[in-house]
């Protein structure tokens, strides 16, 4: 794939607080300061608003998108004259269900914004890809002209961060979601595969919430902290390093982010980003809770399965903590499952087998009750000191 050669403009917009008025004026000022939208839109497109929708939790929880950036951002596009539909796949649950939790859907009922299929999907070819070469794409997302993504700033454990790219995951039917962590259990070659679906799919403008970002246990079980900054860009290889620069972490560390730039998505180097807006330097989190060491590469074989067994984290449940639900046994994408029961009447938490589990942590992702931690090694944790 071709390596940009035109510089990326990010837009640095500080944004105290979810108050509608500020958001809307973060909004506006961040869109007229990567040129506004004649550049990108035609008045009469049909146009998905893509936010990130993983659960069915509150905005406070700071999972999902903000209802109130979803506000902004739609109030703008149907003001320019857009025609609009939105949608996500979440990890658990049907889309209206989850919407309905996370606000977005009140706004879009009082826009009149109708919600797009993401039930169901139809098979895309994509010969470019390099670990993908076809996809199930949900109708709601074929059906637009074009896409704006939506994406939170969180952490995650497989990928590291979630962000601009990584958002386009939610345009697979969720029932389809498990089998690619089956077939790519690496970070690395999952990683991949993120950045040919978003290579398939090009969404037209980024817009990243990370007024409240969410570090730590992320993406489902983090801790909420403010950044105060919305992001914006047509390069989401850009944003999120950018986005990355801003919670201490090396944009190459982030596999999503190297790879995008390698495949020539978009861009990551300082010398190619032009930052407009407000000054970095006045958003830097320097003790953002995040992995910051090198991550292991597949190509480096033998090496890459022997420390793999070392210093690869584990997901754990707090007993504690733990109702019982089922919910981590019924995401886990392996057979046999690396979860069982450890008793008929489930009265002690469900049981992992090592053996099985390809550390995807769909469900620590999923759980509830933020009962599933994640056990970093020993030697593991000496590295890290190395790279704060």
């Amino acid at each position: 794939m071709a390596v940009p050669t035109n510089k990326s403009v990010v837009a640095l917009v500080r944004c105290e607080s979810y108050e509608r008025r500020e958001v809307q004026t973060a909004v506006n000022r961040g869109i007229s300061l990567i040129g506004g939208l004649d550049p990108l839109f035609k008045r009469g497109e049909n146009i998905l608003l893509k936010p990130n929708a993983l659960s069915a939790k509150s905005p406070d929880q700071c999972v999902t998108t903000h209802p109130e950036v979803f506000r902004a951002v739609a109030d703008v596009m149907l003001r320019y004259g857009l025609n609009l539909s939105y949608g996500d796949s979440p990890a658990l649950g049907k889309p209206q269900t989850v919407l309905g939790k996370t606000g977005l859907s009140d706004v879009a009922r009082e826009f009149e914004i109708p919600l797009a299929n993401f039930d169901k999907g139809k098979k895309v070819s994509f010969p470019e890809g390099v670990q993908n070469r076809q996809f199930t794409i949900a109708k709601g997302v074929l059906e637009s002209d074009g896409i704006i993504s939506l994406p939170k700033l969180k952490t995650h454990h497989l990928t590291r961060m979630t962000g601009a790219i990584k958002n386009q995951f939610g345009c697979i039917p969720g029932f389809l979601k498990p089998e690619f962590h089956v077939r790519l259990p690496s970070a690395e070659a999952f990683s991949k595969m993120l950045v040919d679906l978003i290579c398939l799919l090009r969404p037209r403008l980024f817009i990243m919430d990370a007024v409240e970002a969410m570090e730590g246990n992320g993406p489902g079980s983090g801790d909420p902290v403010a950044l105060k900054f919305l992001l914006f860009s047509t390069d989401p290889v850009a944003v999120d390093s950018i986005a990355g620069k801003l919670i201490n972490i090396k944009p190459e560390r982030v596999f999503t982010t190297r790879y995008g730039s390698e495949y020539g998505l978009g861009n990551m180097q300082d010398d190619m980003i032009e930052v407009v807006g407000d000054n970095p330097e006045d958003f830097i989190k320097h003790d953002f809770k995040i992995e910051r060491g090198p991550q292991l590469q597949e190509k480096t074989g033998w090496i890459y399965h022997f420390a793999k067994s070392l210093i690869s984290n584990k997901p754990v449940i707090d007993s504690k903590l733990c109702k019982r639900c089922g919910i981590c046994l019924e995401q886990c994408p392996v057979h046999p499952g690396a979860l069982i029961w450890q008793d008929n009447n489930k009265t002690a938490p469900p049981a992992y087998d090592y053996q099985l589990c390809i550390r995807c942590f769909c469900c620590q992702e999923v759980c509830p009750y933020k009962a599933i931690q994640v056990k970093t090694p020993l030697l593991k944790r000496i590295i890290q000191l190395f790279y704060r």
